[in-house]
């Protein structure tokens, strides 16, 4: 989108800013000659976003191509050894002479650099997800057995027959029964591998990855092995965790299963010469101690571990190695001080910091090793994508031209540092609404983040600041304690007091923030979603310095929320046993406070929201009128812990904005259409 004339940007027309094109992942092919970049942009109908695939000039030099653009969009592309590009889609096949297929469940195709895509694999149900190996034409992906199938076969007929008889039942035996936004089952998803790319020949079960999968597979470079995640039930299910299995690709044979009672293993990746496999490595969190995280390399002969980053103080996110088989080269992310830089560690052991500025994403290497291409993006820009020198301490990226720009911003973006109780370094990101002075303060926005691992430092589509600054708001982006990015200190002065020092800090930046010429500390708001909206909860029930409070997802009742929730294991090792152990709950659960609440609160939830159910919201809901609280509670039935679907999201922002603008600045309430 073209930078807009005057005072208008797409920012201040929800509808043009919903409508920006979203670039959400890269594939280089094996020659380093493309890149491919999926894009997601809205359906004509304007009620969902349909991802295509583009092709990128890693040069910089030529325009973005469109390659795919099917009713039913293609997403998650991979390049297998011969240049052939694959992909994720529920497309019919464009061969007239090819059968009619009802499924429209997510297939893989391919793609040759002329011609039309052909069906690869498909799976009764739909594949997850895939990954090819990176010598030979062989594939593994993630499909689902219904209990009592042997393969894919049975397990269509199986399919066939609860629909036939209209059975949507699911019986569990253990484990979890919801992630997320979905229910678990009754298929448990498998990892399938298939050699050769012409869709002959039967593929090979390697075995289930338990009832919670997030399709981490690899295969190696000469397509022999396989790995997968797998969710493992623990004896209570405080315990429960996820290991990493190395099976046979040829004849699902277990090779070796890497895990430890004490950690969490994931993303799998062999290494360049095969005779290895890096995973990311979790400490199980407990009562008394933060989860970390770490990579580690596995030697596939002998199970040895050994730890990769023992001196790293952050947590490394999406690690590549080099393609080149002697090359023991590997590159990451990690959130920092508000960006997430790209980082590489040689064969040594020496780590070192190779960009300056923003948050990367989709790492690709290219085969001489010695360029990266990522997706940058800022809390001021879109994920973009990017080239990058692979060696080159804190250097600046190469753009390359893609579909998503969004346009001149309606204000700036600064940084706001003060220090907590304890005098640890705190900062923010600060967006200032253009015009913002000494002589014309903005309004301020808070917006506590949600996890509470995570960071302000990325751009985001759901609560993207720049609305909010295109109405003349300044919107304050605080990274408390627990936050993502400023070393273990961080997780362990703010463990299991979720509202003790965290809120502490959080008042703390909002007062060095108020404290500024150009904000206005007398009109303020905030607002929070999942964690960020607990912590909108806490803050209502501890002070009435804000002008109104918007609560999205958000936990109120502790207690009642830790048996509900898609995860009690995890809760339960932070907060304890709410019988045996109530302490946590007691001091950090806002629900036991709710008479001391009297900001106007706009609370939010999704009903298929299975991570904070959606009692949680009504329950606050019902309080506040009990307290005669003013009060307002949106409500998608169909949406989850996320709004996703653009005419929803329209309408999430506007309700907000027409909120706030009522509290916060005192104009009339303006009922958003069609609510």
């Amino acid at each position: 989108m073209s930078e807009t004339p005057g005072d208008t940007t797409a920012f201040h027309d929800l509808s043009a800013f919903l409508a920006i094109p979203r670039v959400n992942g890269l594939a280089l092919s094996p020659d380093g000659k493309r890149l491919v970049a999926a894009v997601a942009a809205l359906d004509a109908e304007g009620t969902g976003y349909v991802s295509g695939l583009w092709d990128i000039d890693p040069e910089a030099i030529r325009e973005p191509r469109r390659l795919t653009r099917s009713r039913k969009g293609e997403s998650a592309p991979a390049f297998g050894p011969d240049g052939t590009l694959y992909f994720l889609s529920g497309r019919q096949d464009s061969d007239p002479k090819a059968p009619k297929d009802t499924d429209e469940t997510p297939a893989i195709w391919a793609l040759p650099e002329s011609g039309e895509a052909a069906l690869t694999a498909r799976h009764p149900g739909g594949i997850a997800g895939f990954t090819l190996a990176r010598d030979i034409p062989a594939l593994a992906y993630t499909g689902g057995l219904l209990p009592g199938a042997a393969d894919a076969e049975a397990h269509a007929k199986l399919r066939a027959d609860r629909a036939d008889a209209k059975v949507t039942a699911i019986l569990y035996e253990s484990g979890l029964t919801r992630h997320w936004d979905s229910d678990l089952g009754p298929d448990e998803p498998h990892t399938f591998v298939r050699r050769g790319h012409d869709g002959q020949g039967s593929p090979v079960d390697v075995g289930g990855q338990g009832f919670v999968s997030e399709a981490e597979t690899a295969l190696s470079p000469d397509g022999t092995r396989v790995a997968h995640t797998r969710f493992v039930h623990g004896p209570v299910p405080d315990r429960n965790r996820t290991v990493v299995v190395v099976a046979d690709a040829t004849t699902g044979e277990e090779l070796r299963v890497v895990e430890s009672d004490d950690h969490v293993y994931s993303t799998p990746l062999f290494t360049a010469d095969g005779a290895g496999l890096i995973c990311t490595r979790q400490v199980l969190e407990t009562y008394e101690r933060p989860y970390r995280y770490t990579l580690v390399h596995v030697d596939l002969a002998g199970g040895e571990q050994s730890e990769l980053l023992p001196d790293f103080d952050n947590w490394p996110i999406g690690a590549v190695v080099s393609p080149r088989a002697q090359d023991a080269t590997l590159w990451f992310a990690a959130d920092e001080l508000g960006h997430s830089p790209v980082f590489r560690r040689d064969a040594d052991g020496t780590v070192t910091r190779l960009t300056a500025s923003g948050t990367y994403t989709s790492l690709c290497v290219a085969p001489d090793g010695r360029t990266l291409y990522a997706l940058r993006s800022s809390v001021a820009s879109p994920p973009t994508p990017v080239r990058l020198d692979a060696a080159a301490p804190d250097q600046e990226p190469v753009a390359l031209k893609a579909p998503g720009a969004v346009g001149r911003l309606p204000g700036t973006l600064t940084e706001v540092h003060t220090v907590g109780g304890d005098r640890f370094p705190l900062r923010s990101w600060l967006v200032l609404p253009d015009g913002a002075s000494a002589e014309r303060p903005a309004p301020l926005l808070v917006f506590p983040h949600g996890g509470p691992e995570t960071s302000w430092n990325a751009w985001t589509w759901r609560w993207n600041p720049w609305p909010f600054a295109a109405r003349g708001y300044a919107v304050l982006l605080p990274d408390p304690a627990l936050s993502a990015g400023y070393g273990q200190r961080m997780h362990e002065r703010g463990w299991g007091q979720w509202g003790g020092r965290p809120y502490d800090d959080l008042m703390r930046m909002t007062d060095a923030t108020e404290a500024r010429p150009d904000i206005d500390a007398t009109r303020t708001g905030l607002a929070g979603a999942s964690y960020g909206g607990y912590m909108a909860n806490r803050v209502a029930t501890s002070t009435n310095r804000f002008k109104a409070i918007v609560s999205h997802a958000s936990i109120w009742d502790l207690r009642t929320f830790e048996p509900d929730t898609d995860v009690p294991d995890y809760f339960r090792r932070i907060f304890g046993h709410p019988l045996t152990r109530p302490e946590r709950y007691d001091e950090n659960s806002p629900s036991l406070a709710a008479d001391r609440i009297r900001t106007p609160m706009l609370v939010v939830h999704g009903g298929k929201d299975y991570r904070v159910p959606v009692g949680q919201g009504r329950a606050l809901f019902q309080e506040l009128q009990r307290h005669e609280v003013p009060v307002k509670f949106l409500y998608f039935p169909d949406e989850g812990h996320w709004i996703l679907a653009p005419n929803h999201a329209r309408l999430w922002y506007a309700t907000l904005l027409n909120f706030l603008d009522h509290h916060v600045l005192g104009k009339e309430w303006e009922r958003p259409a069609m609510v």
